[in-house]
């Protein structure tokens, strides 16, 4: 036994050493987790605030930035089938008269289909707040089987000159009507382009024309009417290539009011045939005389913003019915999003529900005529047949319906939400040009002057 190893006193310094040691040991581990947590925070903080530095940034830019000129897509395209020939001196640029005319195969497998329909029964009681009623629904079917005339209605479609021509591989449909003019009396002759949407067609403009064209003992002047079908819908052709927007809608629209000799016009457009008709204001100021639009893009910029949150607080900032209109403002928000799902759809997977409606004319019937019911009056959604004969006959909704099913073009015609999902770079361009903006009472996509 070593009388010092295990004397009192070197057990006492031992345990002393060993003490020391752990502490040391332990200070340094607390040291390490220490320093590991700082680099964590600051590593978080870092990252937290450059993205609130990204975020002020994007929105000062949204709100104050300088409008930066977009000087893309003035060159002409390709949307035709395969790769633009080499040779341009090819490609037919005449103008060819047209006349509708559905054969009589494309009738017979539509009467079939409409033969064998599968219903779901609606909930009990739930009018249109489900979406289109399949009671309602299969008295529409009924009527289409049975008294619906489509060569009579091709007819009326007729009553209008219609043309085709190609412009950048694809052939664009359009109505052309000129006014007759009164022997003897001399009156300006103003062209206007006229642009239709999404449910709807060049037909939605046939009660219009008239009013256009028709000389007015109250006015000196009187309007030739150029009405085309958007590129994928009505009958003018889908694009087979990618990337045709509204951008691209606006040049090819300029190049057929060029190649019927229009230099300057009006134009006038609805839902997509709104932004096409801003577009035009915006890129072409000198082919442009106005914009006439019945709905408004509008991009929310900073003190406008702020003026319409105090309008919603102050009421009378602005006329009464203004306010009624456009508030309260969450209950706007609450119908917007509650009507938008197709929206989203159609913006990212258009194709897909494509191929449902272009197999199943019940189906188009309901898809498009619960948008006519709701977006005419979003109080037809507690009526059992959406109040969509208020404002509608039934041969003028189902002839909108069939321009979309004899063409076999409702994918194409949703494809359009896709091709124009986050291209904004417009929303700041100012518009030089006169512009004038109605706005219906039933809308809920709009925007008050301050905006």
């Amino acid at each position: 036994m070593d009388p010092v190893t295990h004397s009192p006193l070197f057990h006492c310094m031992d345990s002393t050493l060993s003490n020391k040691l752990d502490d040391k040991e332990g200070n340094l581990k607390s040291t390490q987790v220490i320093n590991a947590n700082f680099l964590k925070m600051v590593l978080g903080l870092s990252i937290v605030a450059l993205t609130l530095y990204r975020m002020l940034k994007w929105v000062f830019s949204l709100f104050f930035g300088k409008v930066k000129p977009d000087q893309s897509g003035y060159e002409e395209g390709w949307f035709g089938k395969g790769p633009r020939p080499n040779n341009d001196d090819s490609l037919d640029t005449s103008i060819r008269s047209f006349k509708i005319h559905v054969p009589n195969e494309v009738l017979a497998d539509l009467q079939n289909r409409l033969q064998n329909v599968r219903y779901e029964s609606p909930v009990e009681d739930s009018k249109f707040h489900y979406g289109f009623n399949t009671d309602y629904l299969k008295s529409i079917v009924e009527y289409w089987k049975t008294e619906y005339d489509w060569r009579k209605q091709e007819g009326q479609l007729n009553i209008y000159q219609h043309f085709k021509t190609c412009i950048e591989g694809i052939d664009v449909h359009f109505v052309h009507v000129k006014p007759n003019l009164p022997e003897g009396k001399k009156l300006k002759v103003i062209p206007i382009l006229v642009t239709h949407g999404w449910p709807g067609s060049f037909y939605e403009f046939y009660k219009m024309i008239p009013l256009l064209t028709t000389p007015s003992s109250e006015r000196d002047f009187v309007f030739e009417v150029v009405c085309p079908s958007i590129p994928g819908y009505g009958f003018s052709e889908a694009p087979h290539q990618k990337g045709f927007d509204a951008r691209s809608a606006a040049r090819l629209f300029v190049i057929l009011m060029e190649r019927l000799g229009h230099d300057r016009f009006y134009v006038q457009g609805g839902d997509w045939g709104s932004l096409v008709s801003t577009l035009l204001g915006k890129y072409y100021p000198n082919k442009v005389i106005g914009v006439h639009v019945n709905m408004f893009f509008a991009s929310l910029k900073g003190w406008n913003l702020l003026k319409g949150i105090a309008i919603a607080y102050f009421p009378s900032l602005i006329p009464a019915a203004e306010y009624k209109a456009f508030y309260p403002f969450m209950k706007k928000v609450k119908l917007l999003l509650e009507e938008s799902g197709y929206f989203h759809i159609q913006s990212t997977k258009p194709d897909t529900v494509g191929c449902a409606l272009a197999d199943s004319p019940v189906g188009l019937a309901a898809y498009i005529l619960e948008k006519f019911s709701t977006w005419t009056d979003p109080e037809g959604r507690s009526s059992p047949d959406g109040n969509l004969t208020k404002k509608f006959t039934l041969d003028e909704l189902l002839t909108n319906v069939m321009i979309y099913w004899v063409n076999n073009n409702i994918t194409s015609s949703v494809r359009f939400y896709k091709e124009n999902i986050g291209k904004r770079e417009h929303e700041k361009m100012p518009i030089a040009v006169p512009c004038g903006v109605a706005l219906f009472p039933m809308n809920f996509l709009c925007f008050h002057a301050h905006f």
